[in-house]
């Protein structure tokens, strides 16, 4: 008889902070391969394409979300890096579903 494997538990990060304004490497490093990360308020910040947070956050190899009403309502659509995924309130409810644990930073 084969063991009974528990399945994966996801974790989906939630930044709503500016990066500039929190513990920035404490979250990188306790982000797993099966997580996923949403930017939304003002750590939608860490999503611009100039800034050198963006970088670090794709280089963990894990899906990265923005909250597109929140990139919007800082006038940042343009200067988001377009390799971040833009979601609505809809995703946001569909992700944090999703994932079994949820993580705020």
């Amino acid at each position: 008889m084969q063991p009974v494997t528990q399945p994966l538990k996801t974790r989906l990060h939630t930044l709503s902070r500016s990066p500039y304004h929190t513990d920035i490497d404490a979250m990188l490093r306790c982000v797993l391969p099966q997580d996923a990360l949403l930017l939304l308020q003002d750590g939608v910040i860490a999503a611009l394409a100039q800034g050198n947070v963006v970088a670090r956050l794709l280089a963990l190899g894990i899906p990265v979300y923005a909250l597109q009403e929140d990139v919007d309502a800082r006038g940042l659509a343009e200067q988001i890096s377009p390799r971040i995924l833009l979601v609505n309130y809809t995703e946001f409810v569909r992700l944090t579903a999703q994932h079994a644990v949820q993580l705020a930073w």
